[in-house]
């Protein structure tokens, strides 16, 4: 037991300064004996595939992850993505849950009419509140998001201000102003919630979408139709509607 789990911990070599070790709490998630993506059916894994990094379930079918440079860019791109896609599912859900609970009123608050009025004669409320942001040019919006967002990715990209080598994925310092990272273990562990949460909303996201083309709806307002009526509210009976 005891030699299982010190070569379970010697496999595992997270990428960042404070993961240089994995201790015995988060050991069930990387190394050798991580879970599979069939669970106790998944006899083999490709042997690239060591569980160093958060979310290795040991499935890669199209060999995407055999060239160790294709590997890191592609990690890379699946945890950014991860991470927008998380915010869009929050964003998506949130206009539509203020407006039914009455807290706030945007008018359009489906998510994909609600950025929309900003288009429209006296520009857009944020929050549905006239005393917060009250957003009238979507120029000027670009611009101020192209210099945030260019500020941001330029300090994570370069390592920090100064270019001090932080991990470009998890740079902390500034990006971890609560000190969510300072525990190996507990960062080791987090990394892992991130990605399974961040492909989870990647598919929500994919969803909305297609509710959106479908339906015409939200997804708050399509899980309210189909919980009030489950046997006529469903996609099947959409989709003859829209082909």
């Amino acid at each position: 037991m005891q030699a299982a789990l010190t070569r379970s911990i010697a496999a595992v070599r997270p990428s960042g300064r404070a993961t240089r070790q994995v201790t015995r709490a988060s050991v069930e998630w990387y190394g050798p004996d991580r879970p599979k993506f069939l669970g106790p059916f998944s006899n083999s894994t490709p042997s690239y595939l060591k569980g160093e990094y958060p979310g290795d379930y040991g499935w890669d079918t199209a060999g995407l992850s055999a060239d160790p440079e294709t590997f890191a860019r592609y990690r890379e791109l699946e945890v950014i993505h991860a991470r927008w896609a998380m915010l869009g599912a929050l964003g998506c859900v949130t206009p539509e849950l203020l407006q039914r609970q009455g807290v706030a009123n945007f008018g359009e608050a489906v998510w994909f009419k609600a950025g929309a009025q900003i288009f429209q004669e006296g520009g857009l409320d944020y929050l549905g509140n006239p005393s917060l942001i009250h957003a009238q040019s979507i120029v000027a919006i670009l611009l101020t998001q192209l210099v945030l967002m260019g500020l941001i990715e330029g300090y994570r990209v370069n390592g920090g201000p100064a270019g001090e080598g932080l991990d470009a994925l998890y740079p902390g310092e500034a990006f971890d102003p609560l000190g969510l990272a300072d525990d190996p273990d507990t960062f080791a562990e987090l990394k892992v919630k991130e990605i399974k949460n961040g492909r989870l909303a990647m598919v929500s996201m994919l969803g909305f979408f297609v509710q959106g083309i479908v339906t015409r709806k939200g997804p708050i307002e399509n899980f309210a139709d189909h919980i009030a009526d489950p046997s006529n509210n469903f996609y099947v009976l959409y989709a003859p509607n829209n082909a």
